[in-house]
């Protein structure tokens, strides 16, 4: 009986679920935006766009994810630098922390390079009268964004999608009334540029500087038409039943009941080593191309629906609270900062993170940047770079999980590009074999230690682990994928060179412990015993927590394939040797070699703790001592801090199997933040379009928050899969599936008031797997395609 009862309010649970669902896919408001954070952001991967929602005037922000100041580089660019090594790392074991913290700066080089925005597209209409009923919309399962309302009895609509099979924006104008659509369209941008018509299509060409200094460091930005990138934007009118005239510098439609517009945009990026200027491809061909073949609207929308929602509709989430999936976004999260429960929001957002991830990173194009693939500043706050002491890795922290491993190739093609600067960059800087990334890096690939040649604080500059932290995604990609054809010939390649890296730069202490000199925890500062304040130290517990990952996965690859056992060996004997992990006296996991205090004991950055998350060296299970002290770091540190370092703390929480913790840190990356915030490095949370604010907007918060509900629900990274292993109180019910786990599996998951009543496994290959949930843990044999009830588990 209790069986049957408990099967009818599962199947009422999942249609009443299924019938929610249809409406918890969108984001609404009842205004224009006024600002970036509040306009709603499409895109394809290469193309972005943010729709403002204007009714007298539209706006849309263009972006191309190639368009980026500067051009190749030449990564041998401080011949002196390797020069600097050995005295830095005698003042270091001398304990003279001021001499080291001056010297390293010899060691540095340029900064990045900044993404550069295209420029913007606007619609002008001729309306007369006062609009209402006005709401604009984003709908993320069908990437569309959709603006509507009424004037004088007319109702005005537009929507807008950019396809990834058509490489086109698309835009759909309609009149339902006794008036017509009558309006102008025109192009500008920030970057030097040129508009023109050919009577057809509106044109607008220009071409990026070739150097734009970072904003909080001058303002330099350079000019120069021979060697800069090209770019070009043009607008066609593809079908009207009214007039439409392209003339000079304005695109004219009038006396129509429908238009649809189309625009192509291109570059003339032709690879990170090759002069975008006097080598690069012709924008002008490819952007013409595309519209040459426009299919009619019908085929466009169509090939763009089937296109997204192949990725999209691999994973459905609910978590209750469905009922509030059709108020206005803004009231939402206004309500959910005053303590009103909203797990719709929750599950919401963690589709907004997919959505994103699917809208900036397809397979063959660029890895996602600090902003995505949207930005609308020549100057972007951090360059709109890549920051590889956290900010790139954790764009991609969710992407297995969330069943889009397409998504992760962009990244991992990047690390391929990055591995051939980072050869120069290892041999010319350390004198070691390998490669190796720094902090910053850019289209262009550069892996030298920023900071202008020693403007830059040791502090972020010079460290040299972002190579290490980067390639512990080739092995997470097999990891979850089980693709061993990529293995070989893309990940054991690029993780053989980082390790080759690591086993020439590590050097022994004096206790015979082998560790890494120079080095720092990002972004962080100690303070030592007699008062100095100080960034460059040896053995600092993030650098070994990367490299002890590294070698673990170089390990199980080599083991694997069969491949390399010397250097295999040498990676092991390395292990062993490698300065252990530390508890400091207030039973916090050290953070330094010496059990010194931070300068900020709250401070934003939790790279000491990389062995809990996103590595696993550290796990509840097999260290508890050290899972406890990782406990203790993250109740130091609080839950407070920038946007992306809020979701670092929500993975930690829920790999220590705190749901409450987890969900604490959950509230205050949605917590709600006005236009024009200022940066605070304790105030992040979400922008009225769900953009994470660092402040100011940062897309790796999104994707790491997306990443810790995940985590929340699902993990595999302690040799067996856990279900719900860290959902809290709040949670009270739900049903998620499509999630993925190490090994290749699929999982099912409901639940009903906190306890689990179903759930489902598919497995990729045959072999064996153990699953957990609460204290029961049970062993499966598996088939390649066999899907299994965990009915065991309940």
């Amino acid at each position: 009986m209790k069986k049957r009862l408990l099967f009818f309010a599962s199947l009422l649970l999942t249609v009443i679920q299924a019938s929610a669902q249809q409406n918890n896919h969108k984001l609404i408001y009842n205004k224009p935006a006024t600002q970036f954070e509040e306009a709603l952001p499409l895109g394809n991967g290469r193309l972005g766009v943010m729709v403002y929602g204007g009714i007298q005037t539209e706006r849309f922000s263009l972006n191309e994810a190639t368009l980026w100041a500067g051009g190749s580089v030449n990564p041998d660019m401080n011949p002196q630098a390797k020069t600097y090594l050995k005295p830095v790392r005698e003042a270091l074991f001398a304990e003279n922390y001021k001499k080291a913290d001056s010297l390293v700066r010899f060691m540095q080089g340029k900064f990045s390079e900044s993404y550069a925005p295209l420029g913007n597209l606007f619609f002008d209409f001729k309306h007369q009268g006062e609009p209402a009923a006005y709401q604009r919309e984003l709908d993320i399962q069908n990437a569309r964004s959709k603006v509507s309302y009424i004037i004088n009895g007319t109702t005005y609509t537009r929507e807008t999608f950019v396809s990834h099979p058509d490489q086109l924006v698309v835009v759909r104008f309609t009149a339902t009334g006794k008036d017509k659509l009558d309006f102008t369209c025109h192009l500008n941008s920030l970057l030097q540029h040129k508009v023109s018509s050919n009577g057809k299509v509106l044109s607008m060409n220009g071409h990026s500087p070739v150097h734009v200094s970072p904003l909080n460091h001058g303002n330099e930005v350079i000019w120069d038409d021979v060697n800069a990138m090209r770019f070009t934007a043009q607008v066609k009118v593809l079908k009207t039943d009214g007039k439409s005239n392209a003339k000079d510098s304005i695109l004219h439609i009038s006396d129509a009941r429908e238009a649809i517009i189309v625009l192509s945009m291109a570059t003339s990026y032709n690879g990170f080593d090759v002069n975008p200027g006097t080598h690069g491809k012709n924008e002008l061909k490819i952007a013409e191309a595309y519209l040459k073949t426009a299919a009619p609207y019908a085929v466009l929308l169509k090939n763009h629906t089937q296109d997204f929602r192949k990725y999209y509709d691999r994973v459905q989430l609910t978590l209750g609270d469905e009922d509030r999936a059709a108020l206005n976004t803004v009231d939402r999260l206004n309500a959910f900062a005053a303590g009103k429960n909203d797990n719709a929001l929750v599950a919401l957002y963690y589709q907004y993170s997919r959505y994103l991830l699917i809208s900036s990173s397809r397979p063959g194009g660029q890895s996602t940047n600090l902003q995505g693939i949207w930005n609308e500043k020549v100057q972007p706050p951090w360059s709109s770079n890549y920051t590889t002491n956290i900010n790139a890795e954790m764009n991609y922290w969710g992407v297995e999980t969330a069943n889009l491993p397409e998504m992760h190739q962009p990244l991992l093609d990047f690390i391929g590009r990055l591995s051939k600067n980072g050869a120069v960059t290892a041999r010319n800087y350390y004198g070691a074999g390998g490669w190796v990334l720094h902090h910053n890096s850019d289209i262009w690939a550069i892996t030298n230690p920023v900071g202008d040649f020693g403007k830059g604080s040791p502090a972020w500059a010079n460290w040299p682990m972002g190579g290490n932290w980067m390639a512990t995604h080739l092995w997470e990609h097999y990891a979850f994928t089980q693709d061993k054809v990529y293995l070989k010939e893309q990940a054991y390649p690029l993780m053989k060179g980082a390790v080759q890296f690591c086993l020439d730069f590590l050097v022994a202490d004096k206790k015979g412990n082998l560790l890494t000199a120079p080095s720092t925890s990002p972004e962080n500062n100690y303070v030592t015993p007699s008062g100095y304040v100080g960034s460059l130290l040896y053995g600092g517990t993030a650098d070994l927590a990367i490299i002890r990952e590294l070698f673990n996965d170089y390990v199980k690859a080599s083991e694997l394939l069969n491949a390399d056992p010397d250097v295999r060996n040498q990676v092991k004997t390395a292990l062993k040797k490698m300065l252990p992990y530390h508890i400091g006296k207030a039973g916090n996991l050290q953070e330094w070699y010496h059990d010194w205090k931070d300068e900020d004991p709250k401070h934003r950055h939790l790279s000491h703790l990389f062995g809990a998350y996103p590595g696993y060296s550290i796990t509840s299970a097999a260290n508890p001592e050290l899972a406890n002290a990782v406990r203790k770091s993250l109740t130091v540190r609080t839950n407070e801090g920038t946007g992306w370092a809020i979701t670092w703390r929500i993975n930690l929480w829920a790999r220590m199997q705190n749901g409450e913790r987890a969900y604490d840190a959950l509230k205050k990356l949605l917590r709600f933040v006005g236009n024009g915030a200022e940066v605070k490095m304790n105030g992040g949370g979400t922008y009225a379009n769900l953009f994470c604010a660092h402040p100011p907007f940062q897309i790796d918060g999104n994707f790491g928050g997306g990443a810790g509900i995940a985590e929340m629900l699902l993990q595999s990274h302690q040799g067996y899969i856990e279900l719900l292993p860290a959902i809290p109180v709040e949670w009270k019910q739900g049903q998620v599936k499509g999630l993925i786990a190490r090994g290749g599996y699929t999982l099912d998951m409901q639940w009903e008031n906190g306890k689990l009543i179903s759930a489902q496994l598919k497995a990729k290959k045959a072999g064996d797997c153990k699953l957990k949930y609460g204290n029961k843990i049970i062993s499966l044999s598996v088939a390649a395609g066999g899907t299994y009830n965990l009915s065991e588990l309940l």
